[in-house]
């Protein structure tokens, strides 16, 4: 029987994956204006950098539609568009690399292995003590349940006694283990938090019907919810589920040579419209900002 079971959930792992592979929109004829180096952001750059005309960005596995891994080393998405349009801008190559969590990334900047994270990554006050983040996105966090909501989640408030998904690591799994405490004090079932390092597999929980939601971002949802074949549905929309303003972007070490840099490169790309061509070619005009900016986050979760 538990063979049975693992050869089924391989099955719905490789069928997933396979959907999260292509992309999120029919956006391929989109033409995303080519760049030019410009000197002066280029010259922001650390010296060794400049050199060796290579930056590593880290990311943490498939997240659409920003990022969606389709090898060892290669990625698709509007973060890979972004990333490729400030590669030219900035004069350089950016390479990237995967690794398990959010943690993977952040102990890996420290580490001096990778210069950034593109993201986006969630932007929290206790998160700039030891990074800084160049926002470039706004979002924010809802439900993905089985078509029909037979659990009648809607909200934090039901919760209770519920298998909540959420990305290990992550400002969705600050909130829900809060809530858990929560209901604890008003006398009702704690929330089983089950946390996932990858969206496809916190995805395929919910709809192996292993978890009764996945807590998170609400544009790589919005993505999978498309894509299940109407067996998903996004709930909890236009409620601040935990959160206030969510900003989110790509993240360097704290104080890091290449923060400048890459906001100089960012701030170009929103300039000459790069930045509006890239997030409407994948239906991300809703999370746009007016301009990005270090460190935007104010406050934490509530």
């Amino acid at each position: 029987m538990m063979a049975k079971q693992l050869r089924q959930a391989a099955a719905l792992t490789a069928a997933l994956l396979s959907v999260t592979s292509m992309n999120a929109f029919a956006a391929e004829t989109v033409a995303i204006p080519a760049q030019t180096m410009d000197p002066a952001i280029h010259a922001k750059l650390p010296a060794d950098i400049q050199k060796s005309g290579v930056m590593t960005s880290v990311n943490n596995g498939s997240f659409p539609p920003y990022e969606i891994v389709t090898g060892a080393n290669g990625l698709d998405g509007a973060s890979a568009d972004l990333a490729h349009a400030l590669a030219e801008v900035l004069g350089v190559k950016i390479e990237h690399a995967s690794v398990s969590g959010l943690s993977g990334i952040l102990s890996g900047m420290a580490a001096g292995r990778y210069q950034m994270g593109i993201g986006p990554i969630g932007d929290y006050p206790d998160r700039q003590a030891k990074n800084d983040f160049i926002d470039f996105v706004k979002e924010f966090v809802v439900f993905g349940v089985r078509k029909g909501n037979p659990e009648n989640i809607n909200s934090l408030d039901d919760t209770c006694g519920k298998r909540i998904a959420v990305m290990a690591g992550g400002s969705a799994e600050q909130v829900i283990r809060k809530q858990s405490e929560v209901c604890v004090k008003d006398g009702k079932p704690a929330v089983t938090v089950q946390s996932f390092s990858d969206q496809p597999t916190s995805i395929l929980a919910v709809r192996s019907n292993r978890s009764d939601a996945f807590f998170s971002s609400q544009a790589p949802l919005t993505y999978f919810v498309e894509k299940a074949n109407g067996q998903l549905e996004l709930t909890g929309t236009g409620k601040s589920n935990g959160f206030g303003d969510i900003f989110q972007g790509t993240v360097v070490a704290k104080d890091s040579p290449v923060r400048d840099a890459i906001l100089a490169g960012y701030q170009k790309l929103f300039d000459n419209g790069t930045y509006a061509i890239i997030m409407k070619k994948w239906g991300l005009e809703g999370n746009m900002i007016q301009a990005p900016g270090i460190n935007l986050a104010k406050a934490q979760p509530k």
